[in-house]
C-alpha cells in the first residue's frame, strides 16, 4: 500500500503562483511515476503533468510554459509549481502514484482557486 498526502492549495489572484506538494509513503519501489491531475465539478479528471523516477516528463498542453513538475526521490515527494495562474486553473488537484503492476494510488485532493 502507498499513502499520499497533498498540501499547498489555496486561493490566489490571477497571475499569481502556488506550489503543490505530494508526499508518498509506504511500500515504494522504482521505477514509478508521480502525476498531478485536476478536476472541476461535473468534468472528467485531466492529467496536468507527470514525472517518472528516472526523469520522464509529460505536460498537458494547457499548462506548458506555466507549470513545472519536479520530484525529490529521496523524499518520495512530487511538486507542482504553478505560475501565471488563470481563473480556468481553478480545480481540485489530485496527486497520483503508480508503480509496477499496482493499481494507481490517489491523494485526497487539494483545492486551488484562482480569483480576484
Amino acid at each position: 500500500q502507498v499513502q499520499l498526502v497533498e498540501s499547498g492549495g489555496g486561493l490566489v489572484q490571477p497571475g499569481g503562483s502556488l506550489r503543490l506538494s505530494c508526499a508518498a509513503s509506504g511500500s515504494i519501489f522504482s521505477p514509478n511515476v508521480m502525476s498531478w491531475y485536476r478536476q472541476t465539478p461535473g468534468q472528467q479528471r485531466d492529467m496536468v503533468a507527470a514525472i517518472g523516477s528516472g526523469g520522464f516528463l509529460n505536460y498537458a498542453n494547457f499548462v506548458k510554459g506555466r507549470f513545472t513538475i519536479s520530484r525529490d526521490n529521496a523524499k518520495n515527494t512530487v511538486y507542482l509549481r504553478m505560475n501565471s495562474l488563470k481563473p480556468e486553473d481553478t480545480a481540485v488537484y489530485y496527486c497520483k502514484f503508480q508503480q509496477g503492476g499496482d493499481s494507481a494510488y490517489w491523494g485526497q485532493g487539494t483545492q486551488v482557486t484562482v480569483s480576484s
